[in-house]
């Protein structure tokens, strides 16, 4: 008897609580919240390698990359400082390196989160590439995730290819025609893609190795001439513009090679506190032009500048999206620019919209 009668009591106890709470407003609201959400959304959609890589190009990120940098430089866009995981090399994993960036922009209906991953060279013994990635593009309204795009870093060089562009033709001149290349991989190409389409180029290259490769795909590709050198030095002493795309293990430049009427210099090897292109006092000559300064301070080429003394945050002239914005002259004259780009989740933002807006019509 005791046992039964213990059994209605909790039995009545349950129904007392399931009442009280469905009386009360906020519990009706919490209730109905827990329904929706067990409801689900759909799937996101997973676009594959080759579909993101046949369907998208540099010249499809250039407009909505410039319009990032001008919304990142009126202070609307959400971009939180890039998360780095290392992975120490073991007997089960590693070496490699994972970067997560993201961002929003104002007014737009997707946000994106990207995950790359970088330096896992022992994939080479097995066939594969040393990195990959994908990004996700996000429902601004609903924040359902909307689509996974396996991208394997194609829509990061894009959208850094289409940085390379803004900076091209926001900070030189129409006279600057004459383009150099320091480092000719995958980033090199969409350097070079994004350069042509701000004004007609002659271009120059310089690698330790592919060169000669990289200047005959993108001349027949983009019908433009390109020279092959033998040094950095030669092809500093020939360029208006030099891109410089490295892997950042060491400087790639000198100040007395650099070209006496003027030079723009667009750097985009330098995205860890380890990596460093352009030597110090190249940075304090010049007008330095960061993509954002909080970022290129921890992971870029001011960086470098910074922890030798020769700059401190006050002398950076300008963002690039004041520059774009017209808050801030380009170029004026025959100086040094220097434009430090480490990529920011704005950039990814915006290819993320691009490729959503365009690949989910397929």
């Amino acid at each position: 008897f005791h046992i039964m009668f213990k059994s209605i009591a909790l039995q009545a106890i349950r129904k007392s609580v399931r009442a009280t709470s469905l009386s009360s407003p906020g519990l009706q609201q919490q209730v109905a919240t827990r329904a929706f959400a067990t409801a689900g959304f759909p799937p996101p959609r997973l676009f594959d390698y080759e579909t993101v890589t046949s369907n998208l190009t540099v010249a499809d990120a250039i407009e909505s990359v410039e319009a990032a940098f001008k919304a990142l430089a009126k202070g609307k866009v959400d971009v939180p400082m890039p998360m780095h995981i290392g992975i120490e090399e073991s007997s089960v994993a590693g070496p490699g390196d994972c970067h997560i960036k993201g961002g929003y922009v104002s007014a737009t209906p997707t946000f994106t989160v990207k995950l790359a991953c970088v330096s896992f060279y022992k994939n080479v013994e097995k066939g594969l590439p040393p990195g990959s990635g994908i990004f996700i593009v996000v429902n601004a309204v609903t924040g359902a995730p909307m689509g996974v795009f396996q991208e394997n870093r194609f829509m990061t060089d894009l959208r850094t290819g289409a940085a390379g562009a803004v900076a091209m033709k926001y900070c030189s001149s129409p006279e600057q025609d004459v383009v150099g290349f320091i480092g000719c991989g995958a980033i090199a190409k969409n350097m070079a893609r994004a350069a042509a389409t701000v004004r007609p180029i002659k271009g120059v290259a310089y690698a330790i190795d592919g060169a000669e490769e990289f200047a005959a795909e993108m001349s027949a590709e983009l019908g433009v001439p390109f020279e092959v050198v033998s040094s950095a030095e030669e092809l500093c002493g020939k360029s208006d513009i030099i891109y410089t795309q490295t892997p950042g293990a060491s400087t790639v430049l000198e100040k007395d090679w650099l070209n006496p009427k003027g030079v723009t210099i667009i750097a985009s090897g330098s995205d860890q506190p380890t990596k460093c292109e352009i030597p110090p006092d190249v940075l304090a000559a010049s007008k330095y032009i960061s993509d954002l300064t909080k970022q290129t301070s921890k992971v870029g080429e001011l960086r470098s500048a910074l922890k030798a003394g020769v700059m401190t945050e006050a002398d950076v002239y300008a963002e690039l999206g004041e520059v774009v914005n017209g808050d801030k002259a380009g170029r004026e004259g025959n100086e040094i620019i220097v434009v430090d780009l480490t990529g920011t989740g704005a950039q990814d933002a915006a290819i993320g919209q691009v490729a959503w807006d365009k690949l989910s019509q397929l």
